[in-house]
C-alpha cells in the first residue's frame, strides 16, 4: 500500500516540478523580451518625431519659397518702374531741353556730318498750359472730374504764369464735382487770394459760399456772400443770380 502511495506521490511530484519550471522559464523569457519591446516603442516614437520634424521643415520651405517669389515680383516691378522713369527722363532731356539740338550743333561745329535725327513730327507734341486747361475744362463738362483735377494740378506744378489762376479755379471745380467740399472751399479761396481783383475772384467767392453751404456751415457761407457783395457790388448777372440762391439756402439775414 505504501509503495503504491509512494509511487503515486513520486509520479505526482514530477508534473508539479515541471509546472514550476515552465512558469519560471516563461517569467525569464518575458523578462528577457521586455527591453526589446521598449526599444521597439522608442524606435517608433523616434520615427514619429522625425516625421513631424520633416513635415515642419517642408512647411517652412514652402513659406520661404512664397516669400522669395513675392520679393522677386516686387524687384521686377521696381526695375520696370525705374526703367520707365529713366526712359521718360531721357526723352525729356532730348526733346524738352534741347538735347537733340545741342548734339546736332556740336556735330556741325566739328565739321563732321551728323546722323539724321528723328523728325519732329514723329515725337508727340508737348501740350502747353493752355492746351492742358482746355482739355481739363472739357473733361469737367463731361463730369470726368479726376482728369480735370489731374490737368489742373499739372499746370499748377509747372512754371508760374497767369494760367495758374485758371488752373486753381479748375481744381476747385473738380474737387467740388467729387464732393470733396472742404478741399474745394480751400481751393476756391486760394483762387481768390491769388488775384483778389481778377476776373476769377467773384466766381471764387461764390464757390466758397456754395461749398460751405454743402458742408452745412451756413454762417461762414453768409460771410463769404457778404464779402462778395461788398467787394463786387455790381457783379455779372449770373453771379448775382447765384448769390441770391445761396443766400436763401444759407438763410442769410
Amino acid at each position: 500500500m505504501r509503495s503504491v502511495v509512494s509511487s503515486f506521490v513520486c509520479a505526482g511530484r514530477r508534473p508539479l516540478r515541471m509546472g514550476l519550471l515552465g512558469a519560471g522559464m516563461a517569467i525569464g523569457i518575458a523578462a528577457f523580451q521586455v527591453p526589446g519591446a521598449r526599444a521597439a516603442d522608442d524606435n517608433g516614437n523616434l520615427v514619429l518625431q522625425l516625421l513631424d520634424r520633416v513635415n515642419t521643415l517642408e512647411e517652412q520651405t514652402r513659406d520661404m519659397r512664397g516669400q522669395i517669389d513675392q520679393l522677386t515680383n516686387q524687384v521686377q516691378q521696381q526695375n520696370a518702374t525705374l526703367s520707365k522713369q529713366i526712359a521718360d527722363m531721357n526723352f525729356a532731356m532730348q526733346n524738352g531741353h534741347g538735347g537733340a539740338s545741342a548734339a546736332s550743333g556740336a556735330g556741325t561745329a566739328s565739321g563732321g556730318s551728323s546722323a539724321p535725327l528723328a523728325s519732329a513730327d514723329d515725337a508727340p507734341a508737348k501740350r502747353t498750359a493752355a492746351d492742358i486747361l482746355k482739355d481739363g475744362n472739357a473733361a469737367l463738362l463731361q463730369r470726368d472730374y479726376a482728369t480735370a483735377q489731374a490737368d489742373a494740378q499739372q499746370v499748377l506744378s509747372g512754371p508760374k504764369s497767369p494760367r495758374q489762376i485758371d488752373a486753381q479755379y479748375l481744381l476747385a471745380q473738380s474737387l467740388a464735382g467729387q464732393k470733396q467740399y472742404r478741399q474745394s472751399a480751400l481751393a476756391y479761396y486760394d483762387t481768390y487770394n491769388r488775384s483778389p481783383h481778377g476776373a476769377r475772384a467773384p466766381s471764387a467767392l461764390l464757390g466758397v459760399a456754395a461749398t460751405l453751404v454743402a458742408l452745412g456751415d451756413k454762417a461762414s457761407a453768409c460771410q463769404a456772400l457778404d464779402k462778395l457783395a461788398s467787394e463786387f457790388p455790381e457783379p455779372e448777372a449770373r453771379i448775382r443770380s447765384a448769390e441770391g440762391i445761396y443766400r436763401k439756402k444759407a438763410k442769410c439775414s
